[in-house]
Order: C-alpha cells, then sequence, then structure tokens
C-alpha cells in the first residue's frame, strides 16, 4: 500500500503500522518523505484514511518539482519549508515557522537548520532573506 514511501514517526506502534503497510520506517527524520509526527490524524483513523494523509503529505510533488525543474525527493520538514516559501513568498520567519504548524514563540531553531541545510546544499542564494522575508530564489 505504502511502497516506495519513507515515514518518520517516533511512535513505536505506528512504526508498526506503517512497516506492515509497506513503508519504509527510517529512524531519522531528514531522511523521510513524510515527517508523521507533524500530523494530526484526528484519531481513530481507519487505514484508507491513513493512507489518504500520507498522499496527501506527498501530493505538493509538483510543486517541487516546478521550483527544481525536475523530480526530486527531499526531506519532509526541507520539502514543507519549500512548499510554505512557493506558495507564501515573503514571509517572515515566525510566520513561516506558524505555517509548518511550530508554536511561533518556540525556542527550537529546526526551522533555521533546515533552511541552512537547503542553502547549503542549493546554493545560498536558494533560499533569500530580504529585510527578514524569505522567499525561493535561484538554484
Amino acid at each position: 500500500m505504502l511502497e516506495n514511501i519513507k515515514i518518520y514517526s517516533s511512535d513505536k506502534y505506528w512504526q508498526q503500522i506503517f512497516a506492515d503497510l509497506g513503508a519504509t520506517v527510517v529512524d531519522n527524520q531528514n531522511e523521510a518523505d513524510v515527517f508523521f509526527d507533524d500530523i494530526d490524524t484526528g484519531a481513530p483513523v481507519s487505514i484508507a484514511d491513513l493512507k489518504k494523509i500520507i498522499f496527501d503529505c506527498l501530493d505538493h510533488q509538483d510543486i517541487i518539482t516546478d521550483i527544481f525543474g525536475q523530480y526530486i525527493i527531499l526531506p519532509g520538514l526541507q520539502r514543507k519549508i519549500l512548499v510554505v516559501l512557493y506558495k507564501y513568498p515573503n514571509i517572515s520567519m515566525r510566520e513561516l515557522k506558524e505555517r509548518l504548524g511550530f508554536l511561533p514563540d518556540i525556542t527550537t531553531h529546526t526551522v533555521e537548520n533546515a533552511v541552512y541545510q537547503l542553502r547549503k546544499k542549493y546554493g545560498h542564494d536558494f533560499i533569500q532573506n530580504e529585510n527578514g522575508k524569505y522567499r525561493i530564489g535561484r538554484l
């Protein structure tokens, strides 16, 4: 059912469910196509609903392909950041975090680190910051 999809979950029960459904359960969230811990399933959830939730998370591949000009797989959070920046260019880091589901005053640097990793891999001009507003630049 979920073959060729890499899913991260910190919950051992969900890990077993995903493995039973044929997904590859990964230990590192940066290797995942889907970061399940960020998804609110609205328990209880059926297998059919779970499958739809997972495929909805992957549904933004068209945006990623538009950005890169080719099919590319990115870790879950990096994918989400690019989708948000594509849909809402020129937003602050606070707004970006909120759209990603983080609390606005959270002290973690997870999003900043993911932006750093994108810049490191694709060039500093890939994610641009002008006057505190972020947007996708050039590869």
